[in-house]
């Protein structure tokens, strides 16, 4: 799949939101739909968006063993966690919360992605052996949904510079890129030092 606005932009619609509160504070929850897509988008949301010169965003790609398992073998569900608590801290906000697991490959071929980094393959390699892209993700409908919400101007939590490509190629203005750097551990450094090497992520 292509980055930032190079393929057509579906229609998307928000129905439906709600208050969501949270270990980290008091966000709402907005669903979207999105024309020919089964998946429905997530908005969580802060503060009053419109009032901000250049909020803090993160676009969250789902990650259903980091985010919802608790693994170790990746950092996705602690950036979400400390993106959310750096939202909080400021009072407002928003994650978008597309659902891209894998970086676009699906659940069981992530799964068996990890079956071959356990057999000494990284991330990138793996996903390669597979018949796989590197990165599969899509960001449109991510940005479609900044401006829908009206944002223009946002300061984007990533670590990631072909996602802060892919928003400003969207019309959007980053402002700032902040990194987001929870802790390493024993089962992650080589994935996080991956990443770095042969992604260009920003990280230590």
């Amino acid at each position: 799949m292509s980055q930032g606005n190079e393929q057509a932009k579906p229609p998307i619609l928000q129905v439906s939101s709600a208050q969501l509160p949270t270990r980290f504070g008091n966000f709402r929850i907005s669903t979207y739909a999105v024309e020919g897509e089964s998946e429905q988008p997530i908005v969580l949301s802060m503060g009053d968006l419109s009032s901000a010169m250049s909020p803090l965003v993160r676009i969250h790609s789902s990650c259903f063993t980091g985010d919802l398992l608790s693994s170790l073998r990746c950092d996705c569900g602690n950036q979400l966690h400390l993106a959310m608590s750096m939202i909080a801290e400021e009072g407002v906000g928003a994650v978008v919360y597309l659902h891209q697991e894998g970086r676009g490959i699906g659940l069981p071929e992530k799964i068996k992605a990890y079956g071959l980094q356990d057999e000494g393959l990284d991330t990138v390699d793996a996903n390669l052996a597979l018949g796989h892209k590197v990165d599969a993700r899509d960001y449109s409908i991510g940005t479609e949904i900044l401006h829908d919400l009206g944002l223009n101007r946002i300061r984007l939590l990533t670590n990631n510079p072909r996602k802060t490509k892919a928003v400003i190629s969207s019309g959007v203005r980053v402002d700032e890129q902040i990194p987001v750097r929870p802790p390493a551990n024993e089962y992650n450094e080589g994935y996080l030092e991956t990443k770095r090497d042969r992604l260009g992520h920003s990280l230590p």
